[in-house]
């Protein structure tokens, strides 16, 4: 399928899959939306309500780790909120070399001189733990999220899959099942979806599931937990 770099409208860019008309992150701004959805209403959310007991570092997993505009603004989080982070990012089709080239995200951000950090996410290979800084140490898995099988073992899930619109069995009770076996209880997921199915979907597999306004150009987004 063809894809593209565009422009989002914070500035930052994103790839575009013309055939879906899908873009890897929002054409409202990238950079505004996973700092919304994932290290507000993920990371922040869940390092003020659940961490005041947790010694060992923040184990997060990301379903789709693409561009690594997540785990870059993790990184970067990890450092401010000086919170040590094993980051899981799971994704079964690489964004290619060339692609990520063209993408701006260190400039956006104001911080090229972390540009070494961006591309070390990318350059490291898969299957092992790379400590990108002291605080971040990255694991990538290239496989299916079908394939996921860790039981307890994260704190939060970064859901960032392609929208159900076009790849709807990524949003299915199969999957949320497996989101769901793999948190430690009191572990929180986040997603930009707000779709009816979505919402269902996390419920009949035990989510407790809440509404949160989203990002920019989106009404709402949605935050489940395991309970405890």
């Amino acid at each position: 399928m063809k894809r593209k770099i565009i422009t989002t409208g914070d500035g930052s860019k994103t790839i575009q899959i013309e055939d879906w008309d899908e873009q890897y992150h929002s054409k409202h701004g990238a950079i505004q939306e996973a700092q919304h959805v994932f290290i507000k209403h993920g990371l922040h959310y869940k390092i003020e309500n659940f961490l005041g007991y947790q010694s060992e570092p923040l184990s997060i997993l990301e379903i789709g780790f693409g561009t690594g505009l997540n785990a870059f603004l993790t990184l970067l989080e990890a450092e401010k909120l000086n919170c040590s982070i094993t980051y899981v990012g799971v994704e079964a089709f690489p964004v290619k070399p060339e692609e990520l080239q063209l993408l701006n995200y260190p400039e956006q951000l104001l911080k090229e001189d972390r540009t070494l950090q961006f591309e070390a996410l990318h350059e490291v290979d898969w299957k092992a733990d790379h400590e990108i800084t002291s605080l971040f140490t990255l694991h990538k898995q290239q496989k299916e999220f079908k394939d996921i099988d860790e039981v307890n073992s994260f704190d939060l899930i970064y859901f960032d899959a392609f929208g159900a619109r076009v790849q709807p069995e990524l949003w299915t009770e199969d999957i949320f099942k497996i989101m769901f076996e793999a948190l430690r209880p009191n572990g929180v997921l986040v997603t930009y979806s707000a779709k009816g199915s979505v919402r269902r979907a996390m419920l009949a597999v035990g989510f407790k599931v809440d509404k949160l306004p989203g990002p920019p150009g989106k009404r709402e987004m949605l935050r489940a937990y395991k309970p405890a």
